[in-house]
């Protein structure tokens, strides 16, 4: 058998070392991912509650509030970039991660009433927090079947089937 002068010998190892290159590749794409869905996740908790924090004291002024949020913000390792205050209701967003990996969020927090539009109303006739009343043949099964799960079904009340 000849031998060829350019032979394949160590061609494996050209081969691995693609492969190793590859996977080293794909697992710092995975990192880079990891470390935005991390930011993402620490910036929005951060806004969150710096804008709960400065919706708390928004009687006190905006300067207390706003101080209020940078230190709730700080607390959660992110940056408060914007803080405003419209009557009781605050508006603030926050950065967290590193460049190239930065994320900014917004949150807003205030009362019910000046976020959601109000608390829910009632039904019309009813009074807010009023439970609906039993019937009276809820009243008389209750009495009958006291545990709820011993009271047969009023379908199977008919008689047993019977096989065909």
């Amino acid at each position: 058998m000849r031998r060829r002068p350019w032979g394949d010998e160590g061609s494996a190892t050209v081969w691995t070392v693609f492969a190793m290159a590859a996977l080293c590749a794909v697992f710092v794409a995975l990192i880079g991912l990891g470390q935005v869905v991390t930011a993402r996740h620490r910036a929005g908790g951060a806004a969150d509650l710096a804008a709960l924090a400065a919706a708390d004291h928004a009687r006190e002024g905006p300067a207390t509030a706003c101080a209020a949020a940078r230190r709730v913000a700080a607390a959660q390792h992110a940056r408060l970039v914007r803080c405003s205050l419209s009557e009781a209701v605050a508006d603030v967003s926050a950065e967290a991660g590193r460049h190239p990996f930065t994320s900014r969020v917004r949150s807003r927090a205030g009362p019910p009433t000046a976020v959601s539009g109000g608390p829910p109303t009632a039904e019309p006739g009813e009074q807010p927090g009023q439970e609906e009343q039993p019937d009276q043949e809820e009243l008389l099964d209750r009495e009958k079947w006291p545990d709820q799960e011993a009271r047969p079904d009023r379908r199977t009340q008919a008689g047993p089937r019977v096989p065909r």
